[in-house]
């Protein structure tokens, strides 16, 4: 078998392998959303069964799917919502159609594949309409806000107090309290606009982002009896909460990833050591010895 022929047959292969993964995926993705996206998905997916098969024709061969796509596919929907596995999904589908435009030019009857995978992709972007995500902004501030406050309230506390149980309890009273302020504020705040929003579902929605911030900030001092450490923990956490949730909103949002992340993470951790700065200067200027 010529070169060429052979490198053609692997990229086949490669296309045949996604094309049963997609299958999977979108059968998958069919059992957790309803009524009309469902019937949209098991479409799709006896769709991407077909390419499959189409494949098979020229590679005169059987592949598997990708088990881990399948799972990581279904967990990002059971996790993050459905919104963000069918965005995932379109990214794919664009790749994929990419990938067969340039193999088209020497396998003609590619092209109605093609075709198909940019159908594929206009109709997943008609499916992204879910709750979760019309009450994004909430999540974003609750966490935001969370990330800010609370980072720079620990770093400049961990200074001033030097005692990590004064220092969890001190960061927990504030962020709970911080936690139904914001909450208060979001109510209040989308009440005043109108709109389709519930004011209560969006004041839930800041309310539990923030709490959930503010646990993965506090619990490393009630871990570790040297706040210094504690402070190094809840910061990694800050850092591991600004990638995925940076993550998330670059997928359900088309944003920049680098820029937005390097954005959160510069704020969150310049407040964070400027709060430290000024807990080591006021303990020293107040002459505070714990």
């Amino acid at each position: 078998m010529p070169n060429s022929a052979r490198e053609l047959a692997k990229k086949l292969a490669v296309f045949q392998r996604n094309e049963i993964t997609e299958y999977h995926v979108y059968r998958g993705l069919a059992q957790l959303a309803g009524g009309s996206n469902a019937e949209v998905l098991a479409r799709l997916a006896e769709e991407e069964l077909g390419h499959y098969r189409a494949l098979a024709e020229y590679t005169h061969r059987e592949v598997g799917p990708s088990r881990w796509r399948v799972l990581l596919y279904r967990l990002a929907a059971r996790v993050f919502g459905l919104t963000f596995a069918i965005k995932l999904m379109e990214a794919g589908e664009r790749r994929a159609e990419d990938s067969y435009s340039a193999v088209a030019k020497e396998l003609p009857e590619l092209e109605r594949i093609v075709a198909d995978e940019t159908e594929h992709e206009s109709e997943l972007l008609g499916l992204v309409d879910e709750e979760r995500l019309g009450y994004l902004s909430s999540m974003v501030l609750g966490i935001n806000d969370a990330l800010v406050e609370l980072t720079g309230a620990l770093a400049g506390l961990t200074f001033a107090l030097r005692s990590a149980p004064l220092v969890g309890l001190a960061g927990l009273i504030t962020g709970v309290a911080a936690s139904l302020s914001m909450a208060a504020s979001e109510y209040l705040s989308t009440k005043s606009e109108g709109g389709s929003k519930s004011p209560l579902k969006a004041a839930l929605y800041t309310g539990a982002a923030y709490v959930f911030t503010v646990t993965l900030l506090v619990f490393p001092y009630f871990l570790f009896s040297s706040p210094y450490a504690a402070l190094a923990l809840a910061l990694a956490n800050a850092l591991v909460v600004i990638v995925l949730f940076t993550f998330f909103m670059a997928v359900v949002r088309d944003l920049g990833y680098r820029r937005t992340l390097a954005e959160m993470a510069a704020i969150s951790m310049g407040v964070a050591f400027l709060s430290f700065l000024i807990g080591l200067l006021l303990r020293t200027a107040l002459g505070v010895e714990a």
